[in-house]
């Protein structure tokens, strides 16, 4: 198999494009580098495209590599022929490799090679032939053998289908037919084990679904069930059909004395053996597929969440609510610099309310706070209702937003958390992360393990390595499409910077710490461990303004700033104009592809310089959605039929979405719900994360706490 052909085919690219691509990859170049800046190289292909290559390259691969251990394992037993090497050759997945070496892989002992050590194979072959005159019985009589331990006729005839039955098996064309068979045809099904019960499965309780139909949410929901213990879930096959294929291969002749016997051992093969290894296969198959799909989606997710825009230049408060223990508070300054922190306990069983006003009104006018940033978490609605009775009383223009706080407690105890505010206790940080993901939500959901942020589906039920793996991926995108200011910084996001380590992340904080601001990209080579090959990674997506060279500003990576210098000289214009942005500089570069001659550089790398060279710095998340800032409360019980509210998109998922209005509930806009337009295949067509969104209330179930809303208005 030529893997370059296959990537060719499976993404829909020329193949020069492939070449490129997996040339770079192997010259140790990052995604985010090789979507920046080699455009010319592999014809401005996407991140997105650029992963999905990377990940094929290294499935097909690993699929070359287990192909060479396969036919090495079969010609080292003296049993690999021609027609087997090709079939293995052009096999396309790990599957049916593993199919075609079934027969030949080393096995632990079995009832079958029990019976080829008693010498049942010749008696097995006379069956299979269907050729005998004469009654297995009498067949068997000669394969009996005190030493071999065959005492009776039957214990030899049992012996010869335990062997035919393994061969039935071991058939790579019968058990793809099967699969295949079973897979279009088959159902999966799934059963309570407690009707009487009540939990979430319930509607999993005499469940049918076509395995070829079924979605992605409800095989990761039915494996849960199944894992807790409440469901029982079975693939049902189309068993007749298969029998009758596999009748129809084995029993080649009428033969009355072989054909009740080969039958019963192709039931026998099929229910034994073949049928557990099939629904496995189609089990695991159907987890991979519903996971990937889960993960893309968390992906999304998580792209949008970490793309908000930054509120900036406010000074912030940040409330993390809680009953017992109080509500921790922290001021932030503009700069995410933490001034104050306190505990203030408005809410049960303390209700120091006024007490609490008074500490509140007291901070805000010290440091001139201008936003209040509240945790979604428990007694947020309580705090809220007090913040709003507060800002009633007080003069100052002060907002508040409720925040997403998943992850902050995971956040605020874990060992990065003590390294950055050793003093603090965990309630401080979390008040602080709270604050500070207003200011700057990227910089702060980096220091939160992606799975923890809270926008996925079952994340918690699917292989963590591929996740992670997936993850770390959107966040490393979102990272270099901002870029980062190398002088402010924490190690935790410069670790996502392209070419960029754990360990050299944490020698740039160190080599900055010693030796003051960076002024210009070049002193990053400086850094320790930071060689040429990082750099040349690395050196783009780093920002220091206000340095010795304007350029270190921009996107404009430092390989390119010679040619960013004529172009300036070309138009009227010098790096010191660079700072304010040169306006309308792409309508004075007449003839793009001339000039990009002239430059010596490729036409993507001119038309992303200007742009850079236009808005020096421009910040994408700047095109986002800004948050809804609220002044008042709304509760649950205000809510009626028809009232038409905006809101904020918090999650994505197979069925849906969950819009924020200002309730403590996020209320559900069911996939059929989200549009009249066209028809919505998954609601990542119409909908992401942190999309303000305009919705009508349908329903509201006060006791089971859910809300039913539409955006068809």
């Amino acid at each position: 198999m030529n893997i370059l052909e296959q990537l060719k085919e499976e993404l829909n690219i020329a193949l020069w494009q492939v070449e490129a691509v997996v040339n770079l990859i192997d010259e140790g170049n990052t995604i985010p580098f090789i979507a920046r800046y080699r455009k010319e190289k592999h014809g401005s292909l996407d991140d997105e495209q650029l992963r999905n290559l990377s990940e094929r390259l290294t499935y097909l691969r690993n699929l070359e590599e287990k192909k060479n251990q396969v036919l090495a394992s079969i010609e080292e037993q003296g049993k690999l022929t021609e027609e087997l090497k090709e079939q293995i050759l052009a096999a396309t997945t790990q599957v049916v490799v593993e199919d075609l070496y079934r027969p030949y892989r080393p096995k632990r002992r079995t009832r079958a090679t029990i019976a080829k050590e008693k010498g049942l194979e010749s008696l097995a072959n006379i069956i299979l032939l269907q050729m005998t005159d004469k009654p297995l019985e009498e067949e068997a009589v000669a394969y009996l053998s005190e030493e071999k331990e065959v005492a009776t006729v039957e214990e030899a005839v049992q012996g010869a289908m335990d062997i035919i039955a393994e061969s039935i098996s071991d058939e790579a064309d019968y058990r793809m037919y099967i699969r295949d068979i079973t897979v279009k045809e088959g159902m999966i099904t799934s059963s309570a084990k407690d009707e009487e019960m009540e939990s979430v499965y319930e509607m999993y309780y005499s469940f049918e679904e076509g395995i070829q139909k079924i979605a992605g949410h409800r095989v990761l929901a039915l494996n849960r069930g199944e894992k807790e213990k409440v469901l029982t879930v079975k693939i049902i096959a189309p068993e007749e059909k298969i029998l009758q294929y596999l009748e129809k291969k084995v029993i080649t002749r009428e033969n009355p004395y072989t054909m009740e016997v080969l039958k019963n051992t192709i039931a026998d093969s099929y229910n034994r053996l073949i049928a557990p290894a099939i629904e496995r296969e189609i089990r695991n198959d159907l987890t991979e597929k519903a996971e990937d799909g889960a993960i893309k989606i968390f992906g999304k997710n998580l792209e949008q969440l970490l793309m908000q825009p930054p509120i900036v230049g406010q000074v912030v408060l940040g409330w993390d609510p809680a009953f017992r223990t109080g509500c921790k508070l922290a001021v932030v300054d503009e700069t995410g610099k933490v001034l104050d922190t306190t505990v203030v306990y408005p809410t049960e069983p303390q209700n120091k309310v006024e007490e609490t006003k008074k500490i509140v009104k007291s901070l805000i006018d010290k440091y001139n706070i201008t936003l209040i940033s509240v945790g979604n978490g428990t007694a947020s609605r309580e705090s809220e209702r007090i913040i709003v009775d507060m800002l009633k009383e007080i003069r100052k223009p002060v907002q508040y937003v409720i925040v997403n706080e998943a992850g902050a407690s995971v956040y605020s105890a874990s060992k990065l958390a003590t390294e950055e505010f050793p003093n603090f206790d965990v309630g401080q940080r979390s008040a602080t992360s709270i604050a500070r993901r207003l200011q700057d939500p990227l910089a702060e959901l980096v220091k939160i393990d992606p799975k923890s942020i809270g926008v996925g589906q079952y994340q918690h039920d699917m292989n963590q390595k591929k996740l992670s793996e997936a993850l770390g991926g959107v966040v490393e995108a979102a990272v270099n499409k901002v870029g980062v200011d190398v002088n402010t910084a924490s190690a935790s996001l410069l670790e996502y910077v392209s070419g960029i380590s754990k360990a050299i992340a944490k020698n740039i904080v160190t080599y900055r710490e010693e030796n003051g601001r960076f002024t210009n990209r070049k002193q990053l080579l400086k850094v320790a461990k930071l060689g040429p090959k990082a750099f040349e990674q690395c050196a783009g997506f780093m920002r220091i303004s206000d340095g010795e060279n304007p350029l270190d500003g921009t996107s404009v990576h430092p390989e390119s700033y010679d040619a960013a210098a004529k172009l300036l000289e070309k138009v009227g214009y010098q790096l010191t104009d660079v700072k304010g942005g040169v306006t309308g500089l792409g309508l004075l570069v007449k003839d793009k592809i001339k000039t990009a001659n002239e430059l010596e550089i490729g036409e993507a790398t001119l038309v992303d310089m200007i742009k850079e060279l236009e808005k020096p710095g421009r910040d994408p998340r700047d095109e986002m959605p800004k948050p809804i800032l609220r002044t008042d409360v709304l509760e649950m019980e205000d809510l009626t039929e028809g009232m038409i509210l905006k809101g904020t998109v918090r999650n994505v998922i197979d069925f849906g979405a969950f819009v924020d209005i200002g309730v403590h509930q996020d209320g559900l806009v069911h996939i059929s719900q989200l549009t009249d337009k066209k028809f919505v295949k998954h609601p990542l067509e119409v909908v992401s994360v942190g999309d303000i969104v305009e919705v009508k209330v349908m329903s509201v179930d006060l006791k089971k706490k859910r809300i039913q809303l539409t955006m068809k208005l």
